[in-house]
């Protein structure tokens, strides 16, 4: 089939594509202790959902079209069809090129800047047994776990589906929950110093102005 009119049964493209993003991904990220690869598995999980409609069956478009098919003619069961907010607003140009799909690529992107510039900080700090407080971890306390969540939203800018939008709030609350609990072990293990880092640096929205220090009493 062509570009431009297939409804699923590439799976040899959802394959492909997964192991990319998936092998991508872990190459920034360099999963080592369980609770990493949990991380890296809930993207994984994302990932092939994601492909998954994309190129093997289009759930979403079957679902909606029947509803939404008489007012948005571009929801069809085809590749272009896929990119549902373009078929929301009506977009005629090529569906790559769209405000929403260019979008994504600066989400994305942002995302594996951000894991890309977070590792090697945590990698030495762990070295010499210190708290990470530079690079990325100078305006958020997780900027792994924010990094992922920026991969994952800019994916669901271009080709949201059902599944993925259903899994995307559960996988930021399972990341919270993960940084909690990883807080839990670094208080413990740094004390002082790690309370004094948390109370003026967030756990994932950095701050838009930058706060002044506590007055020392």
């Amino acid at each position: 089939m062509g570009g431009d009119d297939f409804g699923g049964g590439l799976w040899i493209l959802v394959a492909i594509n997964s192991v990319i993003f998936i092998a991508f991904a872990a190459s920034f990220f360099h999963p080592r202790t369980r609770r990493d690869w949990r991380v890296m598995g809930a993207y994984s999980a994302f990932i092939v959902a994601l492909f998954t409609e994309m190129y093997g069956f289009p759930l979403t478009i079957y679902v909606l079209s029947g509803w939404l098919g008489d007012r948005v003619p571009g929801l069809v069961p085809t590749h272009a069809g896929g990119h549902l907010l373009n078929d929301l607003i009506g977009w005629q140009g090529d569906p790559h090129l769209s405000p929403f799909h260019l979008a994504s690529y600066l989400v994305m992107g942002a995302g594996f800047v951000v894991l890309a510039r977070a590792w090697p900080v945590l990698w030495k700090a762990q070295r010499v047994h210190q708290v990470a407080t530079t690079g990325p971890y100078r305006s958020v306390r997780h900027p792994q776990y924010v990094g992922f969540l920026l991969i994952m939203a800019g994916f669901l800018l271009q080709w949201p589906t059902l599944l993925t939008l259903l899994m995307f709030p559960i996988l930021a609350l399972a990341y919270t929950r993960l940084a909690i609990s990883e807080e839990g072990e670094v208080r413990a293990e740094f004390g002082d110093a790690y309370e004094e880092y948390a109370a003026r640096t967030p756990r994932f929205l950095p701050y838009l102005l930058p706060r002044r220090a506590p007055h020392a009493r």
